[in-house]
């Protein structure tokens, strides 16, 4: 099971929390009758053990066990800090 996780990219929205940060994960898709690109965002509460991520940071984040009822997520590396 553990080779099967699934990785996602996103961009931290919010690091308030202590521990966790908010991560939106933005998809890109051609529209199935017009066939135009459509985009549309995901928000994912992501667990951040050392609170090493800030807002403005892209990260890859990893689905794990659950830790809370809505935090599925952990960051799995920071991928290029806020400027």
């Amino acid at each position: 099971m553990k080779g099967q996780r699934r990785q996602l990219v996103g961009l931290v929205t919010s690091d308030k929390m202590d521990k966790t940060v908010v991560v939106t994960v933005e998809r890109r898709y051609r529209h199935r009758l017009y066939q135009k690109v459509v985009r549309s965002a995901k928000k994912y509460m992501v667990h951040d053990e050392e609170n090493a991520c800030h807002v403005g940071d892209r990260i890859q984040i990893i689905e794990t066990r659950p830790y809370s009822r809505r935090k599925r997520w952990a960051v799995e590396q920071i991928l290029e800090r806020a400027a």
